[in-house]
């Protein structure tokens, strides 16, 4: 199942080509934001799973290309992110030491939204093209064997990030990850019965049309159910809590005034999101694998 937000935060499922409206289904859910639909609907999948697959069926919708689509986690409650998670085709011999950060809730925006690039001493703005998992039965010092139980769905995650803004010498995950629009989630979550492996996914990013990151799932360092295991060890993760887990480093590149860029994992759909820099700073269009080409260095 497709589950997204449009319009005016309007829940709907994605049927094909058709979007079809479904807040009447999840009338049930206590709410004040539209996060609390997200959240209420992970935790209870199993309640509203058929009620909404008969809507997806049944009901006529409406054309895709006529609504927008919002983030499909509104305000997740902890975005944890892998730093370094993925063998990166063979060009890291071994598994890095495992890490991982917060970014900010507030730099969620959905496909067809714009990435700002805010007047920040960076030396370059980067997009990382990352699965994300969206938690749906809370996990605290849960065993990897179990780990993928607690996974309501998968969604498209972009992680741009603003690079050697170092204030104090420290390379810092602050200044770097979470300046407002810089996590473009979407345009919706597909459920894990629509996901039959997720270590077998292809995810591809493009900047203008050309393409950048091109790298599978199967690279992981470490695979999700052990990313899991290792989060919420230290943090206990709650229905609509997002895990990003990683990218191939080989193939970040610039963001630019005036770019679109665009992310599609196997099966998940296409978010897209325009860049705005109302600085008009101006980078070489290549990726990190093309500029150590050229310098004759590696990382």
């Amino acid at each position: 199942m497709r589950f997204a937000f449009i319009d005016d935060f309007i829940p709907a499922v994605v049927a094909g080509d058709r979007v079809i409206e479904v807040a009447d289904l999840l009338e049930p859910i206590p709410r004040l934001r539209p996060q609390d639909v997200l959240v209420g609907l992970a935790a209870r999948f199993d309640e509203f799973r058929g009620p909404l697959e008969a809507a997806a069926r049944d009901r006529e919708g409406r054309p895709m290309d006529s609504v927008r689509f919002r983030p499909p986690v509104p305000q997740p409650g902890k975005m944890v992110c892998m730093a370094g998670n993925y063998m990166e085709s063979g060009t890291i011999p071994e598994a890095l030491d495992v890490d991982a950060f917060l970014k900010a809730p507030s730099s969620v925006i959905g496909s067809g939204d714009t990435v700002v690039l805010p007047d920040a001493p960076a030396e370059v703005f980067h997009h990382e093209a990352e699965l994300g998992v969206v938690i749906g039965k809370r996990a605290s010092k849960v065993r990897a064997s179990d780990a993928l139980d607690h996974v309501f769905g998968y969604l498209n995650f972009m992680d741009v990030s603003a690079r050697g803004i170092n204030p104090n010498g420290n390379n810092s995950f602050w200044w770097q990850k979470s300046w407002d629009t810089f996590g473009p989630i979407g345009p919706w979550i597909v459920t894990t019965d629509d996901v039959p492996d997720p270590q077998k996914l292809d995810i591809k990013l493009w900047s203008d049309g050309e393409l950048r990151h091109d790298f599978d799932t199967s690279d992981m360092a470490r695979p999700i159910s052990e990313v899991i295991e290792w989060v919420s060890n230290e943090v206990t993760l709650d229905p609509g809590d997002i895990i990003a887990t990683g990218t191939n480093h080989r193939g970040l590149g610039p963001m630019q005034d005036g770019e679109t860029v665009e992310l599609e994992i196997t099966g998940l759909g296409r978010l897209s999101v325009k860049v705005r820099d109302d600085l008009k700073r101006t980078w070489v269009r290549e990726t990190v694998a093309e500029q150590e080409a050229r310098e004759g260095t590696s990382h």
